[in-house]
């Protein structure tokens, strides 16, 4: 099911200003605020040094970049999770869709490499590698979304068949081509899966209790907005287990948190004695 919303109510699903989980998301771990307070002092030592050589002819203008970067740490955050709500809001069209999970499955992408040389004077490159869980949603008519998020223990309850509800956005009027998809909600199991949360998760419930109860659609539904009808009827596309699905379940697969996901693999490139 894909039933196109109006311009009005994606907004109030997707805030322009950072919410409270989003602020969270980019607050960080212990190293990143550390990172920011350092920043901050640096800054607030440039401004000390400016305003020495500087006098008072620039007084204002000192004391606000003084406040500016002196709370860098507490306004970065914010900052971050909004600029990545206007890359969401920057398409024209979404709909709401529900479908049903058609296939789960686990990857390992590359986050991230680091050289160094061990003791024989060998160059090593350290990746990375972040293990990941990729779902692909169908609806009854065929029409399928892929979307994928950090593994975390609780995803291990996903299964083929069960309900999922997400927003999807697209540049045509028509949702033809799909350009971005938010988080997935499982309302089942109660469990969401995102990198980041950009939805209002409380109202995105309302939504789609009102929708599930078949309350009036006139409030949500875009009337200049339809769906091609070559979609009605075009088979699911499957993924079988030669193509790397295995419902197999193994504790390994699922970390506890997300500082547990990262995983290092070592190539040596060349060596010099």
């Amino acid at each position: 099911m894909l039933i196109p919303i109006t311009r009005k109510k994606f907004e109030e699903l997707v805030p322009l200003t950072a919410t409270f989980n989003q602020y969270r998301f980019y607050w960080g771990k212990l190293t990143d605020i550390l990172q920011r307070v350092l920043i901050s002092v640096a800054g607030l030592v440039a401004v000390v040094v400016l305003n020495y050589f500087a006098g008072e002819r620039f007084q204002i203008i000192l004391a606000f970049l003084a406040s500016a970067t002196g709370l860098y740490w507490f306004w970065s955050p914010a900052y971050r999770a909004t600029r990545r709500n206007l890359d969401c809001r920057k398409y024209k069209f979404s709909g709401f869709f529900e479908g049903e999970v058609l296939d789960t499955f686990i990857t390992e992408n590359l986050v991230g490499k680091e050289e160094t040389v061990n003791k024989q004077g060998e160059l090593v490159i350290i990746e990375n590698r972040e293990r990941r869980i990729n779902l692909e949603i169908s609806d009854d008519t065929g029409f399928v979304v892929t979307t994928q998020a950090p593994l975390l223990r609780e995803h291990r309850s996903i299964r083929p068949g069960d309900t999922a509800q997400l927003l999807v956005m697209s540049n045509r009027g028509d949702l033809s081509r799909i350009s971005f998809v938010s988080d997935v909600f499982l309302p089942e199991s109660d469990l969401w899966v995102s990198e980041y949360p950009y939805l209002r998760r409380d109202i995105f419930r309302e939504v789609c209790r009102q929708l599930g109860q078949g309350a009036e659609r006139d409030q949500y539904q875009d009337p200049y907005q339809s769906r091609d009808d070559y979609r009605q009827g075009r088979e699911p596309r499957r993924r079988s287990q030669a193509e790397g699905y295995d419902d197999r379940y193994d504790p390994r697969d699922y970390p506890d948190g997300p500082d547990d996901r990262g995983r290092g693999s070592v190539k040596r490139l060349r060596g010099s004695r």
